[in-house]
Formats: C-alpha cells, structure tokens, sequence
C-alpha cells in the first residue's frame, strides 16, 4: 500500500526529515555524503583541479587573424567568439581525460596583451566518490606567426598560387555590381590576397588552390557560368620529388542579364514547350528565368542546358526606349508567375522622342497591366525603328516583329525632381584595384553603370534579398516629398536597412572606465 493511500485511511504518519550527520573534521552539522566531510574542509583538503595546465600557447597570424590547429591548418577566429571558444576547447582535449568540463566562458583582456584567459567549470570525483565542482582559470598566451599564404604574400605581393578570372561579355558591369554584394553578404572573398578589375571582368588571386576552388564553386551557384582549368610549372625540387604550380581558372558568365530581350533558337524553344520566341528574362540566378510578355508563359534554364545550345541576347537594356502610356485596356485579371505578378494588356503608346514630329502611336500587347496607367512612362524595347540583324530571328520564317515590347515601368521624370538628393541607404565594396588608363571616359561609364545598379534596387525588392544594405547617416532627408501623380518613387523600406556599428572616442573612454 502506497504512502498516499495510508494517509487517505486516516492512519497517522509521522513526519520525514532529512538526516543530518557531523563533519568529521570540523563538527559542523551537514547533509551526509560518502566523504562524510563538508564541503568547506572537503575544499581545503582535495583540490581537483590539481595537475591541470593553468598556461598555454597559441600561434596566430596577425594577417589573416587565424590560429593554428596543429600541424598545418590555420582556422580564422575572431576574439571571444564561438569559433575560438571551441578551438580552445580542442587544444585542452587532454584534460577531459581527468576532468568533466561543465561550462567555459572568456574572461575579458586588453586586445593588445596576447593574452586570452579562458574560466572553466569542472568536475571531478573526490574522496569516496563523492563529485565535486570547481573553477579553473587557465591562461592562453599568443604567439604571432604568419600563416604559409600570408609569408608569400608580404615577401611578394604578386606571388599567388591560384587565379579566378570573371568575364562576362556583355555592354555593362551591372552582373559584377550584383555578384559584389553577393560576395560581401556571404564572405566568399574573405581569402583573397588581391582583388584587380580587369577589362569585362574581374580577378580573384588566392594564396591555395583550394580556396579558389571553393570560390569558383560559389560563384557558380550563383550566376550561369562555364570554366576551365589549367596550371604552369614554376619550380621543381627533384630530390623531394615536389612540383609548385600556379593555376588559373577562367570562369565565363552566360551573356544573358535580366531584362534583355530574347529570340530563342528553334532548338531550345522546343526544348521549352515551344516557348517565344520572343521572350524576356525576368531573373538570373543559377538558372535563367524566361518570360514570354504576349502569353505569360514561363521557363527556366540552368547553366547546363544553356552552355549546350547558347544564345545571346537580340536587345540589351541599354537599348530601352521611354514610351508615353495614352490608354491602357486590360485583357486578364493579375496573376502570380514565379513569384511576380503580371496582368495582359492593350496599351496605346508613343515614343517620347517622337512628340512635336509625327503622331506615331502604337498599339502593343503588354504583361505590364498592373502597372501602367494612361500619362505614365514606361521602358521598352522598339522594335519599329530597330536595325535587327540576328540569324536567330531570320530562322524563323513570317515572324511577325510587334513594333514594341514594354519591359517595365519608368520613372525617369519623377528622378529628374531628385537629381542631386542621396539616398537614405549605401552599399559596402570590395577592396578592388581599379585600371583607370582610359581615363575619365571609364569612370563615368563605371557611375552609370552603378548608378542604374542602384535604381534596380530600389525598384525590385527581390533583388534585395541576398544583399546587405546600410543606413547612410550622411542623409538628410527632403522636408517635401516630390510626387507625381500620386504615385511615389520607389525606395528601400527602413526595416530593411543595417545599421552600421561605429564607437566614437567618448564611447571607447566610457567603456574604457566602466571595465576599470
């Protein structure tokens, strides 16, 4: 019969204590334990932590800020992080030989002391089994050693062992804008020993082979690329039978940007359910996203499938034409097509450049309904006054060209008001060498470059979610909102922005004091 089933008959059950026994040292009343000592004589007499190291070392190459994990490999840690706490961990392996380790935490030191101090929560078996928990501080001294790939860097700057060389061949560098946030979200070039722009493209230098791999594999899960491989002899030791090499990856992007316009080989819109021909890519990822603007269909092509049967693209965006909107005559209800919402249209537009010399209006299909509103603007691609000359095109006979094709809502007139004003948000770069020989031609070609970049931005948000973007203190913003009819310009939300972490001398001194 249960305890609780007595006390329901009414039997009378006498109270339970607990047990209290005297130290055999001191006298002092206390809970029993197998040592039958309490725990201030038990710590007096059994120190557990007797025999562990109090004093290590540690070899960190300044450079890189790594460590060293024995016998060749350097792990990048920043102080009093995860990444250090664990490594330390590992250096003390053998003390969880004779000890259980229950906690671990930093204990703060200046920067500059090399020293970093590390308290532990151990426990470990006393007299007569009994556990007993103590602390234990032990003291990591660090040694400055450069790394393999930071010694060749600072005896020659020049002297890499790998090379990854990002060409595209297109008009502009809007792809290699987007892959430098890409890069700077993710860390990818965190190894890089130099960063140069070279002609259409870009080069990586790396101090391992490995990390150019590993970054050549990044860059390919992010845009369509193609590459190769190749390596030159630069020295030979023949009686340790060693061979140093230096290699170079080329790696090639696919020509195809968003917002270019398209005509697919016959080959390829079979392939696609007889897709197009004419059709606009939408989105490049590490597939090609394809959207036909008369039907709404659309398609997707990986870097496989397009390097089997490429293609460039019939327009560019740097080829787009402001068109006024006169009257617009929706034909479908808008609808969701991977990811973006589109709506079929009528829409009467006219040139811009063509008012006050003739009166050609056109009436073209559009996926833009959603958007476009009779005395907006609108981007496009005009195909009436266009000089084509694609064998793409000519493949397919009686194709009838539409005088335009719209591709996305314009605000230029609105931007006209702005010119001059920043912009409440800012991008990082890479530490790149930039070839300036041709001079002022370059650098304004590189502004509008960056400068289109940037209004992509703000225009779609999807492009935002792979990128970091960070508050600008330097704005100031406009006490009049400039709006034209009734529709704003596009900008960044503030939710979306980072704050930037900046200590000023006053903070550094307080916090200086309050450690004091």
């Amino acid at each position: 019969m249960q305890m609780s089933d007595l006390a329901a008959s009414g039997m009378f059950l006498p109270s339970q204590t607990v047990g209290s026994v005297l130290c055999c040292i001191c006298g002092v009343s206390m809970p029993p334990n197998p040592a039958n000592m309490c725990v201030r004589c038990l710590r007096s007499r059994v120190d557990i932590t007797e025999g562990l190291p109090r004093h290590a070392s540690l070899v960190y190459c300044p450079e890189c800020r790594s460590y060293l994990q024995p016998p060749r490999t350097w792990i990048r840690a920043d102080l009093e992080s995860k990444e250090l706490l664990t490594f330390c961990l590992r250096r003390l392996k053998p003390l969880t030989r004779h000890v259980r380790i229950v906690n671990a935490e930093f204990v703060w030191t200046e920067p500059h002391s090399k020293r970093i101090k590390l308290r532990l929560r151990v426990q470990r078996e006393a007299l007569n089994g009994a556990i007993l928990e103590q602390s234990h501080l032990i003291e990591f001294t660090q040694h400055d050693n450069l790394c393999e790939s930071c010694s060749r860097f600072q005896a020659n700057p020049d002297q890499w062992v790998a090379a990854v060389q990002l060409r595209q061949h297109v008009s502009h560098r809007r792809t290699f804008f987007h892959l430098e946030q890409l890069i700077l979200r993710h860390g990818a070039a965190a190894r890089t020993l130099r960063i140069k722009e070279a002609d259409r493209g870009v080069d990586f230098f790396f101090g391992n082979r490995s990390h150019a791999i590993k970054f050549v594999d990044f860059i390919s899960g992010s845009v369509p690329v193609q590459s190769r491989s190749d390596k030159q002899l630069v020295s030979h030791d023949p009686k340790s039978n060693t061979y140093n090499y230096k290699h170079t990856f080329s790696v090639e992007i696919c020509p195809i940007c968003r917002e270019d316009l398209i005509c697919l080989p016959p080959k390829v819109a079979n392939t696609l359910g007889n897709l197009g021909p004419l059709v606009l890519c939408t989105k490049v990822s590490n597939s090609i996203a394809l959207l036909d603007p008369f039907t709404l269909r659309s398609a997707y092509l990986d870097a496989k499938q397009y390097w089997g049967s490429p293609f460039k693209a019939l327009l560019s965006s740097r080829q787009l034409v402001e068109y006024i909107i006169l009257d617009v005559e929706m034909e479908s209800s808008e609808i969701s097509v991977g990811g973006s919402k589109y709506a079929l249209a009528y829409a009467q537009v006219a040139r811009v450049s063509d008012f006050g010399k003739n009166d050609n209006i056109f009436t073209v299909r559009t996926h833009l309904g959603h958007l476009l509103n009779p005395g907006g603007y609108a981007l496009g691609y005009d195909l009436y006054g266009a000089n084509i000359n694609d064998f793409e095109v000519d493949k397919y006979k009686g194709l009838d060209l539409p005088h335009a094709i719209l591709v996305k809502k314009s605000y230029e007139e609105k931007r006209q008001k702005r010119r001059g004003k920043g912009r409440s948000w800012k991008l990082k770069s890479l530490n790149m060498e930039i070839d300036n020989t041709n001079g002022k031609m370059d650098e304004e070609k590189r502004a509008n470059d960056y400068e289109e970049f940037l209004r992509d931005i703000e225009e779609n948000p999807e492009l935002r979610f792979n990128m970091s973007l960070y508050h600008n203190n330097d704005y100031q913003p406009s006490e009049i909102a400039s709006t034209v009819g009734g529709d704003e310009l596009p900008s960044v939300p503030l939710d979306e922005l980072i704050a930037e972490l900046a200590i000023s001398d006053e903070e550094e001194s307080n916090c200086g004091s309050m450690a004091e």
